[in-house]
Parts: C-alpha cells; sequence; structure tokens
C-alpha cells in the first residue's frame, strides 16, 4: 500500500538519500504543490537540514495542485505509517482541520508552517502575509508616484496566505486614492493561470500600468502574457523566486517581498528536530520579509540547491 500512494500521490524518499539506521527520525513533509519553486525550495530545506541530522524526509505533495482530497488522503496514510514527526503546509485552512485533528488524537506530533490553521502543534513557523501584501502593494505604489491604473492577480481563493495578502493591499488601496484598481482576477497561484487571465486583462483594458500579483510565480505568468501582446506593465510579486530575481536582475519586474520559503522550510524541519530531542521551542516563529529590488537582488540570485540553511540562533533570538 505504502508503494502505491508513494506512486499515485507523487510521495517519495529522495533519490540518492543515503541509508539510515533504522532508528532515525522520519519526518513527513506536506507541500501544496510541484508546480511552484518555493515548495520546491520548501522541500530542499527540509531535505537539508533533515540530512545534517541523520533524519529522513519523506515528501507528500498532491499530483493535482493544491488537491485537498489527495491531501487528505496522504494524512490517512501517515496516520497508518506514523512517522515520527510532520511538518504540515495545508492546501486549505478549512478543509484540512479535520485531518489535523485526526493528527492530533494519533498523537502524531505536527509543526505546522506557511498557512496557519486551528489545531495542536508543536511551533507555526511563517511569516506575517498581510504586512507582506501591505509591504508589496505601498512599494509599488510610491514608484508609480501615486497615481495610475493597476490589475490585481490573487493567489488561491482557498488559501490563507491569499486572504492576508489580500487584505494587506485593501489598507494599501486606502492610502494612494490615487491608484484605480480597473480589475482583479484568479490566477491560483500558478504561472499558466496568470498568463492566461492576464491575456484577458489586456483584452479587457487598453491601458494597464502595473500588477499586483500575490506570488512570483503568477508576476512571472503576467510578464508572458504582457510580451504575447506586445505590451508593458511595472510589475511585482511575492517570494523572491530566482526565476523572478532573475526578471528583477534583467530589469523586466520591478521587485518581490522576500516570503523565503527555503528558509522557512529549514526552519520547521529544525524545529521539528528540536521537538524530538526535547529542546525547547517558541510557540510561533515568524521570519521577517524584506523587498527585493534592483538595489540589493544579487542575494538571491544564489541557486536554491547551493544555499545553506541558518543556524537556529540566527532565527530564533
Amino acid at each position: 500500500m505504502r508503494l502505491l500512494v508513494t506512486l499515485v500521490l507523487g510521495c517519495s524518499v529522495l533519490a540518492g538519500l543515503p541509508a539510515r539506521a533504522a532508528d532515525a527520525p522520519v519526518i513527513a513533509v506536506f507541500t501544496k504543490n510541484t508546480t511552484n519553486p518555493a515548495y520546491e525550495a520548501f522541500r530542499i530545506a527540509a531535505d537539508k537540514a533533515a540530512g545534517a541530522a541523520g533524519a529522513r524526509t519523506i515528501h507528500l505533495v498532491p499530483k493535482q495542485p493544491d488537491n485537498v482530497d489527495e491531501q487528505q488522503a496522504m494524512v490517512e496514510q501517515v496516520l497508518k505509517d506514523r512517522p515520527s514527526i510532520v511538518v504540515f503546509i495545508p492546501v486549505d485552512d478549512v478543509a484540512m482541520v479535520e485531518s489535523v485533528k485526526r493528527l492530533n488524537e494519533a498523537n502524531i506530533p505536527v509543526v505546522l508552517a506557511s498557512n496557519p490553521l486551528p489545531g495542536r502543534f508543536v511551533t507555526y513557523v511563517g511569516a506575517d502575509d498581510f504586512e507582506i501584501g501591505y509591504r508589496e502593494a505601498r512599494y509599488l505604489f510610491e514608484k508609480m508616484g501615486g497615481k495610475g491604473r493597476i490589475v490585481v492577480i490573487e493567489g488561491t481563493a482557498g488559501a490563507p496566505t491569499n486572504r492576508e495578502r489580500l487584505r494587506g493591499y485593501k489598507r494599501a488601496f486606502a492610502e494612494y486614492p490615487g491608484i484605480e484598481v480597473l480589475a482583479s482576477a484568479v490566477g491560483n497561484y500558478q504561472q499558466p493561470d496568470a498568463r492566461r487571465v492576464m491575456a484577458q486583462l489586456l483584452k479587457e483594458h487598453a491601458s494597464i500600468d502595473a500588477v499586483l500579483s500575490a506570488n512570483d510565480s503568477m508576476a512571472l505568468g503576467a510578464l508572458e502574457a504582457l510580451k504575447d501582446a506586445d505590451r508593458h506593465a511595472i510589475v511585482m510579486g511575492i517570494n523572491g523566486i530566482l526565476p523572478a530575481v532573475k526578471q528583477i536582475e534583467a530589469g523586466n519586474m520591478l521587485a518581490s517581498v522576500d516570503f523565503n520559503m527555503f528558509k522557512i522550510g529549514c526552519t520547521a524541519t529544525m524545529a521539528a528536530l528540536r521537538y524530538l530531542k526535547h529542546e525547547a521551542l517558541p510557540e510561533k516563529i515568524m521570519l521577517p520579509a524584506e523587498v527585493i529590488d534592483k538595489s540589493n537582488y544579487q542575494a538571491w540570485l544564489v541557486p536554491v540547491p547551493q544555499r545553506n540553511c541558518p543556524d537556529w540562533s540566527d532565527v530564533v533570538r
């Protein structure tokens, strides 16, 4: 059965992982999809942090992006397999509450990452999405001189990251009355979806000054649509993924806000390992975010597999 789930749901112990002792900790790592580079960075980070401690990771990723049914099925399998601990990014903060409750009832410890939801957790590791959205919008509007026409590309409606970023946008809209929001469309945090909806927005609006995107993958999709239509607009996103940073370097994208999934993945996995060693943990670990633009982008050009996890003391002071 375990092999079947591994093949069908895309969950696997990464190839090339060295053999471990039978009593090595096993960390089950849940992420949302294989299409967003931010979650790939999270998985790479988990492997690095676990490998450095002699632990083993098992990755559980829906084949269909952000699919609730698949993630619920993977939780059921984990309840049978009973790993040492779970590092969990829920695909939906409402639909996955019951699954988390089942993990709690089974006394399988859970480190929650990226998206908050109700339940009992070892700790939560993430960033303030409201502040990230607000900072992104303010930075863009300031660069626009406080006036102009924009479109918004939203993420997945069920994701709390999206809801909080949109709340941040609304705060910024209220502070910049010269910004006109022409339209808002859902890109589901996916590059192809954003390319498609941006192409439609370009047909509907003869003049768009800027694109406010709730993540970098969608910002890249918007850039593709702009290029296809031979149009230009200022584009900004969130995540600091390498392809977006390269677009910032090339001058095609204004900036990104660093929702650092690599660092979150490192920290969440290190927290899981600390819990297994009965070491103290804070209830919540919130990582600061910063704007990545032409002034500082070089630090984000290092390919994710070549990055090193931070020291615990540098993250939790």
